[in-house]
């Protein structure tokens, strides 16, 4: 196509060499590209299901024009974890049933993940507020919220994280009526 510019950033920690148009969003760039997490929703910044980190800042890829990233780290759900090797806020999330549907999960622990790489130890009401840009139909916000601070004193505690989350989670669900 014409008119179209160079953009290069890392994407889950490889190097990206892409063109687009100056119009591009981020999202769309990155569903080009094959990234399966983020999610083509309101694509006014509204809902969150596109969150990305850029630099470790969570942002909305719908409304971020591709451009943007120049130079920059971008990381998806993708980047965080595999399913060999989950990242501890991932086995939260599955753990506790956090996520119903699971539409808004990839945006949900993406905005974690900045979240608790800024403040390791929130208060519910710092979790609440990490997580205001993101909807959810399905759940209620009662378990996200709740797993991330899960996840987080585990993290927080060092050892065997996955293993404290686990036991965390049985808890909450034997006290919640899940399992």
């Amino acid at each position: 196509m014409q008119n179209e510019l160079e953009v290069r950033f890392t994407l889950n920690g490889d190097p990206v060499r892409a063109s687009v148009q100056a119009e591009t969003s981020l999202l769309t760039l990155l569903k080009n590209l094959g990234v399966n997490s983020v999610k083509q929703a309101c694509l006014e910044g509204e809902c969150g299901a596109c969150t990305v980190l850029i630099d470790g800042d969570a942002v909305n890829s719908c409304i971020a024009l591709a451009l943007t990233v120049e130079g920059k780290d971008v990381t998806t759900l993708e980047g965080i974890g595999t399913l060999e090797n989950m990242h501890p806020l991932q086995v939260a999330f599955v753990e506790t049933g956090a996520s119903q549907c699971g539409f808004c999960t990839p945006g949900f622990i993406m905005s974690a993940v900045a979240l608790l790489s800024k403040n390791p130890n929130p208060t519910v009401q710092e979790i609440r507020y990490g997580l205001s840009g993101n909807l959810c139909r399905c759940t209620g916000y009662v378990r996200p919220v709740k797993a991330i601070e899960i996840a987080a004193e585990a993290m927080a505690a060092g050892d065997d994280a996955i293993a404290a989350i686990k036991l965390a989670a049985e808890k909450l669900n034997a006290n919640l009526g899940r399992r």
